[in-house]
Formats: structure tokens, C-alpha cells, sequence
């Protein structure tokens, strides 16, 4: 697939009006983010569940705002031409606007990123707004949010009941207000995302939020099953998929060391790259994720939330 130039809010704005899923995916380091970059990938996250799957905390709780930075400034030197985000970690921004504000601006002058995330809605507006008010890009974070999953009870899908619904659709409302450039959801089922979606004239993405919503983004690590704990239903590896396109490529090789030395390219960089070239793939052709990989509702339940009055037909 290739480089095909750094993409900005213009953009993904004009990609949601086409109706072009926007591809994007988590990367903590240099390698990584350098393969994102090589396969095209639109955007990347430095999420803080870099805390898990790179630093190996059990929780993303207890990552700090210095070693997001350390996370952020690798990937920048990665993937110099991709728009990246910093993640607020928690104790980031909730505390004062000042603090938010603060942060943010830690994430674009010292790391070089172009948009920050932080989780939450209505609760956190007052922040979203200074931080955008401070001339920072935001992406909001909804549904299930990492962060204050005690709150939820763990780990649990959110939006599937109808006061769930519509407490998240005033959330991306707020949000939108606030000034954010996009919303991602995460953990719902498709027909409450693809609600939201309706009713935001902003970019919604999602994260195990079915494919009627205006992108998709996976954890690099679940997307590559390299992370034992443990792996959410809506996440896909791929690297089945790929590897008999791998091996053929070796095959092809006129000499696998020589190719080696000379660029690098007989390992894992190649596996990887391919392996994201194919997810984008199915994220722009809308393959992805299919419905193994998306949370069903039953019957009562959907006919529960179409009773909403900000259920749009």
C-alpha cells in the first residue's frame, strides 16, 4: 500500500462526507510506528494502554504523563509523516484545566503530536474546551473508557441499554460542542454506534464499535497476537492471514542474507508491515471487522433502544 502523504483533520472531514473509512492503529515505539507508517496507515494512537502491553501493567491506570512522552517522542521518530495522538493518561486532566492544558501542550512540544485523547464526556468538557481552546486538536474517548472502568463494574460493553445509549449520545454532543475534532467509541454495539455517528457532523470511530461508524482502530499488539494476557473479542489478529504471503516473499529472495544486510528487509519489519497493509485493507473495504468481531444485540433489547427519541431511522 505504501506512504501516501500525512493526512490532517481536512482530511478525515472529507473522508467521513465520502463515506472512506479512515484506518488507524496504536503504536508505543520506533518499529513499530515506522511499519504503521510503510503501510500507510492514517493514524496513529499512542494509547495508554501502551501501560499493558508495553510497560506490563495489569491496568492502564498507573501509566504517567513522562513515560507517555517517552512512548510518543519514539513513535514521532517512526512515523514522521503520520498524524499521531497523544493519549492523557489518568491524573492527566482531571484535576484543573490548567493541568489539562499543561499536559496537552507537553504532548505537542515535546513529542510532536498533532491531537490529544482523553476519556469521558460531559464530565470533562470544561477541559476539552480549554485544551482546544488552547489551540489543540482532541479526540474524545466514549463507551467503554479504560480508565474508570471500576465505574462500569470492569470490562463491560457499553450502550446497550437505552439509558446507556443515550447518556453516551449526550456525551459526543458535549464533546462535539467542546470543539473535538472526533469521537472514538469503544466497546458497543454497532447499531448504537452507528447512531451516534448520525448524529455527530464530526468524524466517530470506533474500537469493537462495528463497522457503521467512520473508521476503525485496533490495539498494534492484539492486531499482531503479541500480547498474552488477553485479547477483546472485537480485536482480530491477522498475522494468519499474512503469513503465506510472508513465506512467499522469503521464497522470492535471491538471497535472504544478503537482502538482510542490505536493507533490513528479511524479518519481522516485513511481517508487520504486511500484516497492517492487510488490516487497512479490510478497514477501507469495509470487510473489517465483520460480525465475529462485532457485540449483537438481542431482538428485545435492540427493540428497546429503537424506542429512544434520538433513534433515527
Amino acid at each position: 500500500m505504501g506512504l501516501s502523504g500525512k493526512k490532517g483533520i481536512k482530511d478525515f472531514n472529507k473522508m467521513k462526507r465520502k463515506g472512506k473509512a479512515i484506518a488507524w492503529v496504536t503504536a508505543y515505539d520506533y518499529p513499530f510506528s515506522y511499519c504503521a507508517e510503510q503501510a500507510g496507515i492514517d493514524m496513529i494512537l499512542i494509547g495508554d494502554s501502551g501501560g499493558m502491553v508495553q510497560l506490563g501493567y495489569e491496568t492502564t491506570n498507573p501509566v504517567s504523563m513522562n513515560e507517555m512522552l517517552s512512548m510518543a517522542k519514539s513513535v514521532r521518530k517512526g512515523a514522521p509523516n503520520t498524524f499521531i495522538i497523544g493519549d492523557m493518561p489518568q491524573g492527566a486532566y482531571e484535576i484543573s484545566t490548567t493541568l489539562a492544558v499543561e499536559n496537552a501542550l507537553r504532548f505537542v512540544k515535546e513529542a510532536g503530536c498533532d491531537a490529544i485523547k482523553c476519556e469521558g464526556g460531559i464530565r470533562v468538557v470544561d477541559k476539552v474546551k480549554a485544551i482546544v481552546d488552547a489551540g489543540i486538536l482532541v479526540c474524545g474517548h466514549l463507551g467503554l473508557t479504560p480508565q474508570s472502568t471500576s465505574s462500569f463494574g470492569g470490562y463491560k460493553v457499553q450502550g446497550k441499554s437505552r439509558t446507556s445509549f443515550e447518556d453516551i449520545l449526550k456525551d459526543a454532543l458535549a464533546l462535539q460542542e467542546a470543539g473535538v475534532y472526533a469521537v472514538l467509541l469503544e466497546a458497543m454495539p454497532a447499531e448504537s454506534a452507528e447512531q451516534i455517528a448520525k448524529h455527530l457532523d464530526i468524524p466517530v470511530y470506533g474500537i469493537g464499535a462495528g463497522p457503521n461508524v467512520d473508521g476503525q482502530l485496533l490495539i498494534m499488539h492484539d492486531l499482531l497476537g503479541f500480547y498474552q494476557p488477553f485479547r477483546p473479542k472485537f480485536a482480530k489478529c491477522f498475522i494468519p492471514e499474512v503469513i503465506l504471503e510472508y513465506a512467499n516473499y522469503l521464497d522470492s529472495l535471491e538471497d535472504v542474507s544478503a537482502t538482510g544486510i542490505e536493507t533490513r528487509r528479511d524479518g519481522l519489519l516485513v511481517l508487520v508491515q504486511l500484516t497492517l497493509e492487510i488490516y487497512i485493507r479490510k478497514v477501507k473495504n469495509k470487510t473489517f471487522p465483520g460480525k465475529e468481531y462485532v457485540y449483537q444485540l438481542s431482538e428485545n433489547a435492540l427493540s428497546k433502544l429503537q424506542k429512544s427519541e434520538y433513534w433515527i431511522e
